[in-house]
């Protein structure tokens, strides 16, 4: 027998009837009658399509698992707009980027003129740290719709992210003229003035922005970090600390380090702690600790000498610049690295590139595999795979000419993405002869510089001393796993001895890269690039010595994480008083 159709004609009568009251309910302004007479409805024929409309325009419950089921059955009946784009906003703000990312993409297929799916998918690829993709969907909605404030506004976001200051400095004053009293717009250019070191120009933009919006916290941040960039660090406290309460997160950083810089580390301290719990129990910023070290084992079981010996390695793709992989534990002086090498005629700054991630994760579905990454890598070594290699490594430097690094006339253009270290085995496929120049810092002021500061990354690490300690250990143990599993053409660089024996330590660099020693290596600090990242004022000034052990202000508070890292201070030579 065949199986009887959901509900009946009856049923589906009844079902009928009961939407044409909602609908009219709705109409009238009594949204309550509406949802009942949905619900009604839905008791007669549970997936009448017209019923979970109805519910769905007319209920309150915006949240939970009810409504995301609600969207769900509506979106296994027919391509609806309004419920792929409001599943895609769940899943953004529960942080599952996967699966927004499928619903998002589907919106563009169902609409690739509407603006709103390029709208959202500007935000989704500005909130995970692609501005180069969200910069495409951006100028399609200026395409489509013109340029209204907001988009100008993101738009010039996404440039300034990308080291495009110029054009972002456009943007930023059209998107102030649209909108005059817009004061986040104003506020943002000041931001790019003050990161340029067009100290004066921020100055005139913060203006702007308090008679847009009067005087706000966000405001007094950026009034008090343009006075800490200015050395007035006691001016910059006691603005923090008007209004009593406790200021927000992004303040709380700011006020501790101009305790800081007036050598106050206990008071300095006190912020950072407070900053970092409030973002543990308020913002939900905790270590993943599991999903780490589930990672780091499944890299180290895959990449073993034995197995790396069947798989092909990517050939050189000599027509373009290589890159250049700086890796290291975030705060362990990267960006210097990279500031000092970019000075180099032949060598471009591509700052912190997501490509190798973006490979992992896109490599299961380009070898066919059923396996995860890096199982799916194993597929290389099969006969009709061999070319395969190439095929991402392509996909790599596609990414880099999509950003534009390629068009510059250089050999090497640097990847300093953080923790990239755990992607090394990947990195040894696509770019086997490519530089890896691996920066070392005392792990103890790792610890203390992480806790200062804001960022996500490493599956959220660097929220409480002990975990920036343990997710430091580690990486440490993944590091030393492929340097004794796979023939990298690694150079180690301890920031110490970059501080103390500068010449010595670039001459090195240099020669391990394989491009001649410049003069102008030693004056990074007039690179005029900007570094994409939190450290791109330290490294527009002269080389100095103040970073170094500075942990032992804060050593009181360090015996949890000193305790943690014993093995590796050990071994590498650290001292921990």
């Amino acid at each position: 027998m065949s199986k009887p159709a959901t509900g009946t004609r009856a049923g589906e009568g009844r079902a009928q009837q009961a939407c044409e009251e909602g609908r009219a309910a709705l109409a009238r302004g009594n949204p309550a009658a509406a949802e009942a007479l949905a619900k009604k409805a839905l008791l007669h024929a549970p997936e009448h399509l017209e019923a979970l409309l109805l519910l769905r325009q007319c209920t309150k419950m915006r949240k939970g698992s009810d409504y995301e089921a609600l969207l769900r059955r509506i979106l296994q009946q027919t391509s609806d707009l309004q419920a792929t784009f409001e599943l895609a906003e769940i899943f953004f703000a529960r942080g599952e980027n996967d699966e927004c990312a499928k619903h998002l993409r589907r919106a563009l297929a169902l609409a690739p003129l509407h603006p709103q799916a390029h709208w959202n998918m500007g935000i989704y690829f500005t909130a995970t740290a692609r501005p180069d993709a969200a910069e495409i969907h951006y100028r399609r909605i200026v395409e489509l719709a013109g340029a209204g404030p907001r988009v100008a506004n993101n738009l010039a976001e996404c440039l300034k992210r990308q080291g495009k200051l110029d054009e972002s400095e456009i943007w930023f004053r059209k998107a102030t003229e649209l909108e005059p009293a817009n004061a986040d717009a104003w506020l943002a250019w000041c931001d790019l003035a003050e990161e340029r070191g067009n100290l004066p120009r921020a100055w005139e933009l913060l203006g702007e922005a308090e008679r847009a919006g009067g005087t706000t916290p966000q405001t007094r941040l950026t009034r008090a970090l343009l006075l800490r960039r200015e050395g007035k660090f006691a001016q910059a406290v006691e603005l923090l600390s008007q209004g009593g309460g406790t200021p927000p997160i992004p303040n709380l950083f700011e006020r501790g380090l101009c305790y800081k810089s007036l050598d106050r580390p206990e008071l300095a301290w006190a912020d950072f702690a407070q900053a970092k719990k409030q973002c543990r129990e308020v913002e939900g910023h905790r270590y993943r600790e599991g999903e780490a070290r589930a990672e780091a084992g499944k890299l180290r079981q895959f990449f073993v000498r034995d197995r790396m010996a069947s798989i092909p390695r990517a050939g050189v793709r000599k027509n373009v610049p290589q890159p250049l992989f700086i890796v290291g534990f975030p705060r362990s002086g990267t960006t210097l690295v990279e500031q000092i090498l970019s000075s180099h005629p032949m060598i471009a700054a591509g700052d912190e590139l997501r490509f190798v991630e973006w490979v992992a994760r896109l490599s299961p579905r380009w070898l066919g595999s059923k396996f995860a990454y890096p199982e799916c890598l194993a597929e290389l070594s099969i006969g009709d795979n061999l070319l395969l290699a190439d095929r991402l490594r392509d996909y790599y430097l596609g990414c880099a000419r999509q950003m534009g690094i390629l068009d510059r006339e250089a050999r090497f253009f640097t990847d300093k993405m953080p923790l990239n270290e755990m992607h090394l085995g990947l990195i040894h496929i696509l770019f086997p002869a490519s530089p890896i120049l691996y920066v070392r810092r005392h792990p103890l002021d790792i610890v203390c510089s992480n806790f200062e500061s804001f960022h996500p990354h490493g599956f959220n690490q660097a929220f409480a001393v002990e975990t920036i300690a343990r997710h430091y250990v580690l990486i440490d143990e993944l590091v030393n796993h492929y340097r004794e599993q796979l023939d990298l053409n690694v150079l180690e660089i301890r920031y110490e001895d970059l501080v103390a024996h500068q010449e010595r330590e670039v001459r090195r660099m240099l020669e391990f890269v394989g491009v001649e020693f410049d003069l102008r290596c030693l004056s990074f600090h007039e690179n005029r690039r900007l570094p994409r990242t939190g450290s791109y004022a330290q490294v527009t000034e002269k080389l100095y010595g103040r970073s170094v052990y500075r942990y032992r202000r804060y050593r009181t508070h360090l015996d949890e994480a000193a305790a943690i890292l014993h093995p590796v201070l050990a071994r590498l030579g650290y001292s921990s008083d």
